[in-house]
């Protein structure tokens, strides 16, 4: 994340070894880059509610054949640099979780936020995405900031449906970015469904409203919403 055309030339080796991918450079700090080593039967960048800043969709192919969908988002934070408000980080998280819930396959969502788990956009996220936050049970997992270890928040977060079983969720050691490494190990496991479904919170009075407020202002705060999905 936050990767322009230099990174992507420096990344140029990765893909020797990772030989699917999706690449949106940007110089704005909204580029992303995924590799991966399997295959991705659907590549598809989205702008869900504005222009400049992506948010990647890809159906990876297990060596098994499944399919799992892979959302990574990468709001804006709200800040005097950035957007004067949260309305515009808040408005397309809830886009996002409105085509999560629509996906027919098993569906992980990934990135930096730029917002706390607990928050309330994120929470109602997770209702609305109706997937599971592996955080529980794996303590915070916090990211950011890597500098100050007792001023660290989970802003990069992780959702998943309920047939993804966690297997290892924890970050890794610093890499030079303000962020520390997430590091995920899941399976696929239609068994366990059942069982995790249970880990989903039901919707609460008043989330529908809310969710289309926090959409409504976030396209008031741009003066319009893109309609935008490139296959990539």
């Amino acid at each position: 994340m936050e990767s322009n055309k230099a990174w992507e030339n420096a990344l140029k080796p990765l893909e020797n070894s990772y030989a699917h991918y999706v690449k949106v450079p940007q110089e704005n700090t909204y580029g992303m880059h995924l590799y991966s080593k399997l295959p991705l039967r659907k590549k598809v960048v989205h702008q869900l509610i504005s222009h400049d800043i992506p948010c990647i969709e890809v159906d990876v192919e297990t060596p098994d054949g499944d399919l799992i969908r892979i959302f990574c988002l990468h709001p804006p934070p709200p800040s005097p640099t950035e957007e004067a408000t949260s309305k515009e980080r808040d408005g397309e998280l809830m886009v996002a979780a409105k085509k999560v819930k629509e996906s027919k396959v098993p569906v992980a969502v990934v990135g930096d936020f730029n917002n706390v788990a607990w928050s309330r956009s994120s929470k109602l996220f997770k209702r609305n995405s109706q997937l599971i936050d592996p955080r529980i049970g794996h303590g915070f997992v916090s990211t950011f900031h890597a500098k100050y270890r007792f001023l660290r928040f989970p802003i990069d977060l992780f959702f998943h449906s309920p047939e993804v079983v966690m297997m290892e969720f924890h970050t890794l050691g610093q890499v030079g970015s303000d962020h520390l490494p997430l590091y995920a190990k899941f399976k696929l496991d239609e068994k366990e469904k059942a069982i995790q479904e249970d880990e989903i919170e039901e919707s609460e009075i008043g989330d529908e409203e809310e969710t289309e407020e926090f959409i409504d202002e976030g396209e008031r705060t741009l003066g319009y919403r893109p309609a935008i999905a490139t296959e990539g």
